[in-house]
């Protein structure tokens, strides 16, 4: 089935591309085997809006044409179709490379690998190869998340998601409905930034807080979605990025170098601990919680009061 779809896909691509002038249903159908095959008038009507659908999401620009007599005619014209030459030189093609290189180990390798094939048919310099190392460093962004995928795809297709999700300080998880916008990648974990539709207000969930299946909802956004959805700077200001303050902790030595490395100050206590001020914002208490029995909150007194309900609710189970 997927081979004569493709062959049908293809067939029609040829006759809207080879034409001089747009050709109507009528005309199309009798020019591809498969139409001729269809067995009634709706059926050739709903295969035929299908593969044209199918061929525009491809990036077919197909033109809708009507005549003196009121008849629809279409034609992808060549010239509507042709990419300009695309002129790479090493330096951006390495950054291309390297981009792609970020992708090896997520679900989109295979588009990445697919693009700098075509980039490579269209004109990049054969002499760079993008997957030769540039450097001592390789990036990657790893996903581990089963629910990556689905909410990568529900993004694209702007449908919206159910899902159960577990906040740091709940000792079980809840539903969400949420319009899912974008996802982005911070410190090694994939966040993922939508509307809410429960609370009415734009939230950033945490994917490895998710737990279960992501089903996917019927019907449209009710919320607009932003132009630019700051994904980053949010988790940025929840795990204390724009901090307005100080906390002081006791630091097992040895352990916590995220915390040390936002050390303001860190003072040797002896005994296998180290006290340490640290830049106090919104989200701290998470961040905190998940060093364990590794820190302990001396002040301030409501920091030290978040840091001890997460710990109890973590602890309920």
């Amino acid at each position: 089935m997927a081979i004569a779809k493709a062959e049908r896909l293809m067939n029609l691509a040829l006759c809207l591309l080879g034409t001089r002038r747009p050709l109507s249903k009528r005309e199309l159908r009798s020019s591809i085997e498969a139409y001729l095959e269809a067995g009634s008038d709706d059926s050739f009507n709903r295969m035929f809006e299908r593969d044209k659908d199918d061929l525009r999401e491809l990036g077919l620009v197909i033109e809708t044409v009507e005549n003196l007599d009121g008849e629809i005619g279409y034609q992808a014209r060549r010239d509507s179709n042709r990419l300009p030459p695309i002129a790479l030189d090493a330096e951006e093609a390495a950054a291309l490379g390297l981009a792609a290189k970020v992708w090896q180990q997520a679900r989109l390798a295979g588009a990445a690998s697919g693009a700098l094939q075509k980039l490579r048919a269209a004109g990049m310099p054969e002499d760079v190869d993008p997957y030769e190392p540039h450097g001592a460093l390789e990036p990657r962004i790893p996903v581990r998340e089963a629910s990556f995928e689905p909410l990568m795809l529900a993004c694209r297709d702007r449908r919206p998601v159910v899902f159960d999700y577990r906040k740091a300080n709940a000792a079980r998880p809840e539903q969400r409905q949420v319009e899912p916008w974008a996802l982005e990648c911070w410190r090694g974990h994939w966040y993922l930034a939508g509307w809410d539709r429960d609370r009415e207000a734009e939230r950033v969930f945490r994917l490895s807080r998710i737990t279960g299946k992501v089903r996917s909802r019927a019907g449209r956004f009710k919320a607009p979605v932003p132009d630019v959805v700051t994904v980053r700077e949010t988790v940025a200001s929840w795990a204390g990025e724009t901090a307005d303050r100080s906390a002081l902790i006791r630091l097992r030595a040895g352990a916590g170098y995220p915390l040390r490395a936002k050390a303001v100050s860190v003072r040797d206590l002896g005994d296998g601990w180290d006290e340490v001020e640290i830049p106090y914002g919104h989200g701290l208490d998470a961040w905190l919680v998940e060093f364990g029995p590794d820190v302990v909150v001396l002040e301030p007194a409501e920091l030290r009061a978040d840091v001890v309900e997460r710990l109890r609710a973590v602890a309920k189970g």
